[in-house]
């Protein structure tokens, strides 16, 4: 026996040996993220129980590098994970939003493909359609003029309600290309320039096709149509004061009779309601809303027939609702919020009105779908390190289990950075947050430059969330730090709005405070080669930044503002900062003007690059045009980079080349 194991030991240390020198050479063989592994990703999105619960539809976006466009199919899988997803569909055109058929039977889905004998290409408005599961093709189902944007099926599954839109050129012979409004709200970031079309609701018969319009009107929208558990009504969202285009921000609650009729108002606030869900004994609507300007939204009950006051669901909520659902028969609320940089699950007991956490850790959880037949959730999660993918979980978030495993071959070759929070004290002791990435193959000892950027809104949220970008930055030995001054969401609505009457103090404070923190607990980090950017309010701030210290050595401004007054008048939503600066641009100049970074571009040195976008009506693109030349006038390294038929969210739904151009812009300003 002791001959036998002289003779073992010596393979056992020869076998680690390999192994540790086979794993070795796998890290090494790892490499950092680029800009054109965008083209790689495979993203999640909208997954969906089937009625029983065995099964999810879901949506794959795949980039079509050549042809410069996104490509989504759905897909399907056993809600046990006992094989593997199968594609349902496989035209050439998109297919989005999957939604089944009360029978399990079939799905529904939006689509811009040809019908059968159609020529390829000529059918470019957005339809229903519906696919068998026992087989054939796709047909479809809608017909509508302008498209349907979004449907849901009839709980007896013979109907479909629309959303669609309309207006006076429809019938137009010659219609005109000429904008002619009466109102001041005439654009939208994402939508470009209005027509006169608006949105309404359609009742669509599924097997006839037939359609009838239930809702009309050339003041208003409206959106987000609920069925009602017995198939007679249907809420929806809608600003029927008639001063919608008019810097009037309320909607409500309707319910209307699935025929058409009268409306009954069910909420009663004078600010934003929205998210109506009908209780499943159709006793009940539940919606989200907000009874001040600015205010966070509340979750609220209504009976479902109008005309008593909503109550609150939920004692002490102070986080902002989203994706409001009912479950467990009734006797709860599921709702989806971000706290302290990470995203996750909610449950309100409607019994004693307490909010619990269902989801936990850094990471983000979202696209969630509940079943009560099976008892299961169903959602995405991504991470710093890992895009979305589906996750199962009983109704207590327990028993989780991982579906899909999209983008696993690329991330094998990938060396990706996790994200460590740094707690740290703002402006008048305050609290906040700060994020930290290390360079790819950090070493001890060793020194490294640092990029601080700051996210858009003001109300966003930096955390354990995917970003591009940062593992880009990451990937070019710079250390990423991010901040959540105060303005940002996660924190409750004293934190958020703690900006009012602050742009350019305390949040500025709050950043750099944590610049300093951060420094001060990494030796590692070269506090003389620091960089600064941000997108959005991010822009605004590294504007802002500049022109208040020479401690950066390159700035990158996406889509920042430079000077409130004349983007107060030019922007979608004109005249939007009177909560911020004490009164309307007319009432408060001085302030506007103040908190301009376009009022200190004299005092700016650092080398700054200006990406923006030719149809941004969020920050129009005069405002990075008016920062550029006011640097150029001061002999300030800068340059400009304009994006054509780029709106607002270049860095997220831009065309997937400027999307990759836009981070080698980056890094070509940083690496300087």
């Amino acid at each position: 026996m002791e001959h036998r194991l002289t003779r073992i030991v010596p393979m056992i240390v020869v076998t680690a040996a390999c192994l540790a020198f086979t794993a070795v050479s796998a890290a090494a063989q790892k490499r950092g993220v680029t800009p054109e592994d965008y083209f790689a990703f495979e993203f999640l999105n909208d997954a969906r129980f089937s009625p029983d619960g065995s099964s999810i539809a879901f949506v794959v976006t795949t980039i079509d590098q050549k042809q410069n466009r996104r490509h989504s199919e759905i897909r399907m899988i056993p809600a046990d994970g006992s094989r593997e997803p199968v594609s349902l569909t496989t035209s050439p055109q998109s297919s989005n939003s999957p939604r089944w058929s009360p029978n399990g039977g079939a799905i529904a889905f939006l689509s811009a493909r040809a019908a059968v004998g159609e020529p390829a290409g000529e059918a470019s408005r957005t339809q229903v359609w519906l696919l068998s599961l026992s087989g054939g093709e796709p047909r479809r189902v809608t017909n509508l003029q302008n498209a349907v944007s979004s449907f849901q099926w009839s709980p007896d599954g013979t109907r479909l309600v629309c959303v669609s839109r309309s207006g006076p050129s429809d019938n137009a012979k010659s219609p005109s290309d000429v904008r002619h409004y009466k109102h001041t709200d005439y654009k939208f970031n994402d939508t470009g320039w209005f027509d006169d079309k608006r949105t309404h609701l359609w009742v669509v018969n599924v097997a006839a096709g037939t359609a009838s319009q239930i809702t009309s009107g050339d003041d208003w929208n409206d959106s987000d149509p609920q069925w009602s558990p017995d198939g007679e009504k249907i809420a929806f969202v809608s600003n029927r004061t008639g001063k919608e285009f008019d810097e009037n921000h309320n909607t409500d609650v309707w319910v209307i009779d699935a025929a058409g009729g009268p409306l009954t108002k069910i909420s009663d606030h004078a600010e934003p309601d929205n998210s109506p869900r009908w209780s499943p004994d159709g006793q009940i609507i539940a919606f989200v809303g907000a009874i001040e300007q600015r205010a966070h939204p509340k979750i609220w009950l209504a009976p479902s027939h109008g005309g008593a006051q909503a109550r609150l669901a939920a004692d002490g909520l102070d986080l902002i609702p989203t994706a409001l659902r009912w479950a467990e028969a009734g006797r709860a609320l599921y709702f989806e919020a971000g706290v302290k940089g990470a995203t996750h699950l909610y449950r309100v007991d409607l019994a004693t009105r307490r909010v619990t956490p269902v989801t936990t850790g850094d990471r983000t959880v979202h696209l969630v779908d509940v079943n009560d037949r099976s008892g299961r959730l169903t959602y995405a999660v991504n991470d710093p390190t890992h895009l979305d993918d589906l996750y199962v979980a009983d109704l207590k978030g327990q028993n989780e289990r991982q579906l899909t495993h999209l983008n696993a071959a690329l991330w094998k070759q990938l060396d990706l950075v996790p994200v460590e929070r740094v707690p740290y004290k703002g402006a008048d002791g305050w609290d906040v947050d700060g994020f930290l990435m290390k360079p790819v193959g950090w070493e001890p000892g060793k020194k490294y430059p640092m990029l601080l950027n700051i996210h858009g809104g003001p109300a966003g949220m930096y955390g354990f969330d995917w970003y591009h970008e940062f593992q880009v930055y990451a990937a070019r030995d710079w250390a990423v730090f991010l901040t959540n001054p105060r303005g940002s969401t996660g924190y409750g609505e004293k934190f958020e709005r703690g900006i009012q009457l602050q742009w350019g103090g305390n949040d500025y404070i709050d950043v750099m405070n944590g610049v300093d923190a951060v420094l001060a607990k990494n030796p590692w980090i070269d506090k003389d080669r620091l960089g600064v950017g941000g997108g959005s309010y991010g822009g605004y701030m590294t504007n802002w930044i500049v022109g208040h210290t020479n401690r950066f050595k390159a700035a990158v401004a996406l889509r920042g503002m430079s000077n409130f007054i004349s983007t107060d008048g030019t922007r979608d939503g004109p005249y939007g900062h009177a909560e911020d600066f004490g009164g309307d641009v007319f009432a408060a100049f001085d302030s506007y003007w103040n908190a301009s970074p376009l009022k200190y571009a004299k005092n700016v040195k650092t080398p700054t690059l200006i990406l923006h976008s030719d149809m941004d009506f969020r920050v129009p693109e005069e405002q990075g045009e008016q920062w550029f030349r006011a640097l150029q006038h001061f002999g300030v390294p800068s340059e400009i980079v304009f994006f054509p038929r780029e709106n607002h969210n270049l860095t997220r739904t831009g065309e997937p080349k400027h999307l990759v151009e836009s981070v080698k812009w980056q890094v070509y300003w940083f690496d300087r």
